[in-house]
């Protein structure tokens, strides 16, 4: 989402995010003419009239599990964004029975919270990585 229209979004999806992004966005992109989602979220500048880059993601119950929010010389990499969203997927399907370490992927590794995993996040967390 952002102030761009529906029209500034097809040309910026057809002649840069379909070269990027294969088959391009799998998700629709809405515009926020005006920046009032911008504002309730706190990424809308007003004297500047725009909203700084920022990625929420938000589960069904409407809850903000995480975000991201960029100046705009830096990019964003929409390959974190879909690898944390199946994480936070793979969380919720579980009830909380399994968690996603650092640079968790689809098959990889989870972790099992509970007391024995105090203190030793990182022997999980060094094995889970082995394979990458």
């Amino acid at each position: 989402m952002s102030i761009d229209s529906m029209f500034v979004h097809k040309m910026w999806d057809d002649h840069e995010l379909s070269k990027m992004v294969k088959s391009g966005v799998p998700f629709p992109m809405l515009s926020d003419a005006g920046g009032r989602v911008g504002r309730v979220f706190g990424v809308y500048d007003e004297d500047a009239g725009v909203e700084t880059r920022g990625r929420f993601i938000i589960d069904p119950d409407g809850i903000v599990q995480g975000y991201e929010v960029l100046t705009p010389p830096v990019g964003r990499n929409v390959n974190e964004t879909f690898r944390q969203v199946q994480a936070f997927q793979l969380v919720r399907e579980s009830k909380g029975s399994q968690a996603t370490p650092s640079g968790w992927r689809p098959g990889k590794m989870t972790l099992k919270p509970g007391p024995d995993l105090v203190g030793n996040v990182w022997k999980e967390w060094k094995t889970s990585m082995a394979f990458d």
